[in-house]
């Protein structure tokens, strides 16, 4: 069963957001601006059926004669990058740097095949069947940025001005931030996953690192003076979301270095700080093996592993996780 609904929120003049209906791996937020010349998409939905949603409520708001002609991609992760496909003439715009975390991912076709085939007997398999398993790239084609840039990308639409700069490597190598003066926002990528009481997220997953640039480019978003800042996942923030999120990055950073200054090996590192339970109303906390083991890698110089070693080592501490929470309620 496909994933649908969603909330289109006006955010200012001529300037949308889509909400996806819930959180969890995959579901991204995107951005619609637009213009008697034109449209721009920030970011796309996960596979061909979302994204055929957003690009329906996207043309619902488009004056006469006007087409979505530009997508900004903030980076190549896929739950941002392969709804483009929905958009085959449109220009498709990312960092030069995000061409690497392109090649590190599997194609949606073997996305597909590895979710829709794997063996629901073993951590993995059952994993990627529950949070993956309602998407489908069974008939998506790779898309392709169709212009690179580095440094800072000056865009208008219209009477918009559109400002684009490139960030050092953080969630992956190639994200970007797009900042919309004239709307005071800025769509962050997944430099920021949000949480706030009312709207509890999920923990951050972080590809590249270090945690000092994550942090750095949520204080790049604060110095731009938006004041409604759309992350990647979760609910649109204010500055004060994202100096709290800051918060939350600064307590994964200290606690990765105390661990690895300790001797203690990564994959136990991430046990240690999910058992900390600093956040228990975040979701995914298996997902800090990720970002603690990119982390590491910063630290000590290791090769990043393959995404599917990765992604086995996270469904088996989600396991843990679910077997721990379940004892504890059955102690209560």
């Amino acid at each position: 069963m496909s994933i649908t609904g969603g909330d289109f929120v006006e955010l200012g003049r001529d300037l949308y957001a889509w909400l996806p209906p819930k959180r969890g791996w995959g579901l991204a937020n995107c951005g619609l601006l637009t213009s008697p010349r034109g449209a721009i998409w920030i970011d796309t939905p996960y596979d061909p059926v979302l994204a055929g949603q957003f690009l329906a409520e996207s043309t619902k708001r488009l004056p006469d004669g006007a087409s979505i002609d530009r997508v900004i991609v903030t980076h190549a992760n896929g739950d941002h990058f392969w709804g483009a496909g929905v958009l085959p003439d449109a220009e498709i715009i990312a960092t030069r740097e995000a061409r690497e975390h392109i090649h590190y991912e599997p194609t949606p076709k073997q996305q597909h095949a590895l979710v829709q085939g794997g063996d629901p007997a073993t951590a993995l398999g059952e994993y990627l069947k529950r949070h993956f398993g309602t998407f489908d790239w069974s008939q998506t084609e790779p898309v392709q940025p169709t212009t690179y840039f580095t440094g800072e990308l000056e865009l208008t639409l219209g009477e918009y001005p559109v400002q684009v700069s490139a960030l050092p490597a953080a969630h992956t190598t190639g994200d970007l931030i797009v900042h919309l003066p004239a709307q005071r926002t800025v769509f962050s990528g997944d430099v920021i996953f949000a949480s706030t009481p009312q709207q509890p997220g999920d923990h951050p997953v972080h590809w590249a690192g270090p945690l000092s640039h994550v942090i750095a480019a949520c204080e790049q978003v604060l110095a731009t003076g938006a004041e409604t800042i759309v992350p990647g996942h979760g609910p649109v923030l204010d500055p004060a979301g994202v100096r709290a999120h800051i918060g939350y990055l600064e307590y994964v950073r200290d606690r990765a270095h105390a661990l690895h200054a300790a001797g203690v090996p990564a994959l136990e590192a991430a046990r240690r700080v999910i058992g900390e339970r600093r956040h228990p109303e975040l979701g995914l906390a298996e997902r800090l093996v990720v970002t603690i083991g990119s982390e590491y890698r910063q630290l000590d110089g290791s090769e990043l592993p393959g995404v599917l070693q990765v992604m086995t080592d996270v469904a088996i501490v989600a396991q843990e996780v679910a077997a721990q929470e379940l004892s504890a309620q059955e102690g209560e």
